[in-house]
């Protein structure tokens, strides 16, 4: 069937297309905090990359047929919320969305599977690439915001931040070595593919810009910043998070990947008083913003307006905004993610008035940047998102940029 509930008679092109599935998950990149894997569990993760790669390329055309044929007939919608409560009361739909939701849990506990039946081994592992290293802050004390610690981003249990035993980075190995499945292999051997598409579109977009102090907020375990460390070797690179495990996991990885210009430091980010007043000549997150809460954001951009030295940037990385000019089926396609994977900021930040958000924060309406970045892969073995016409709301590894330039004093 293709959405649209009638039979499909040419079965036969249909079984014959050419296929386009991820590489295999043994072109993942090992790195020395890389959680070990058996044979069934490295299947398990190839199973899950192949089907997300199905539900996206084969199934979900299937919703839009269903839309245009049965769902939007004789409707006139004038928001997102209409079509998307309309698309929900169709079976397609139903089925669409059942497999996407249990392809997501499906890979946490696939990742928790390897990560916590070996989780002392990788505390051990951590601590022994970064016990003593000062370019390891931690701070046990520093509160969780709500928006962080009563979230189960995208269904992984304890998100970011949950510590099993001291020491311990199980979650953020889940993290990392899922990646691969939730992309579809779309971010490459170090699933760093959105790091290496920014530094990239900085490099051919401001040429002369050569930072020596870079700022990259809610880093994670750093695949996504670790492309600007090892892109602008002379810089000093800043990364923090408020989640400890991510932080520990982070440093250990990047030594093992031998980046040795980066540390990590446990903070809100939200308020970094430990940082002088325009004391950085960039400020970065990718895709980060979505799990913040609506009223964080416009203090995040606060801050980053206040830590940028004169002539520095400022750039976001996220998931394009709603417009007018965005179909308001893709607008609620893009919600699903705020309904039914854990992701409840997700709508309200990809709404939100940014441009205005910037020039609240202090940023001149003139100096506000805008672009677009697809991720960067070694394409000899992973796909390349930039020659593929298909749209997997909300998964593709295609980004907005969105940012600012502060002026000179």
């Amino acid at each position: 069937m293709d959405g649209s509930g009638k039979p499909e008679r040419d079965r036969d092109a249909a079984l014959l297309a050419a296929y386009d599935g991820p590489p295999d998950y043994r072109a993942v990149g090992r790195h020395g905090i890389f959680p070990e894997m058996t044979h069934d569990e490295i299947e398990r993760f190839n199973f899950l990359a192949h089907m997300n790669r199905h539900l996206a390329s084969r199934v979900l055309p299937g919703v839009k047929t269903a839309f245009e044929t049965r769902v939007a007939p004789g409707k006139e919608f004038t928001d997102r919320q209409q079509v998307r409560r309309a698309l929900a009361r169709d079976p397609f739909w139903q089925v669409w969305s059942a497999l996407r939701r249990n392809t997501m849990e499906m890979r946490q506990q696939a990742g928790r599977w390897v990560t916590l039946r070996q989780r002392e081994e990788l505390a051990a592992r951590a601590a022994a690439l970064t016990d003593g290293d000062p370019r390891l802050t931690l701070d046990p004390s520093l509160p969780l915001p709500r928006y962080v610690a009563a979230i189960d981003h995208h269904c992984m249990p304890g998100s970011y931040h949950t510590e099993y035993s001291p020491g311990d980075v199980a979650n953020a190995a889940n993290y990392d070595c899922g990646l691969f499945a939730t992309t579809g292999g779309m971010l490459g051997q170090w699933s760093d593919g959105g790091g290496q598409a920014v530094t990239a579109w900085v490099r051919k977009n401001l040429p002369d810009f050569k930072p020596k102090r870079i700022l990259d907020l809610g880093c994670g375990l750093g695949h996504s910043v670790l492309p600007l460390a090892q892109n602008f070797p002379d810089a000093e690179v800043v990364a923090v998070d408020v989640g400890a495990p991510m932080l520990r996991y982070g440093l250990a990885r990047a030594k093992s990947l031998n980046v040795d210009n980066i540390r990590f430091v446990q903070a809100n980010v939200e308020s970094l008083p430990q940082f002088a007043d325009g004391s950085f000549d960039w400020v970065q997150t990718t895709m980060f913003l979505h799990e913040t809460s609506y009223s964080s954001m416009q203090r995040i951009f606060k801050e980053t307006h206040r830590l940028l030295a004169p002539g520095g940037i400022v750039l976001h990385v996220e998931q394009p905004q709603y417009s007018p000019q965005m179909p308001l089926f893709e607008q609620a396609m893009r919600d699903w993610d705020a309904f039914y994977n854990a992701e409840p900021f997700w709508t309200k930040m990809h709404e939100a008035d940014l441009d205005t958000w910037m020039v609240q924060a202090g940023f001149a309406r003139e100096s506000l940047i805008h672009g677009g970045v697809t991720a960067v892969v070694d394409k000899t073995i992973f796909p390349d998102a930039a020659e593929s016409e298909g749209e997997d709301y909300g998964r593709k590894a295609a980004w907005h940029v969105v940012g600012a330039r502060k002026e000179f004093a």
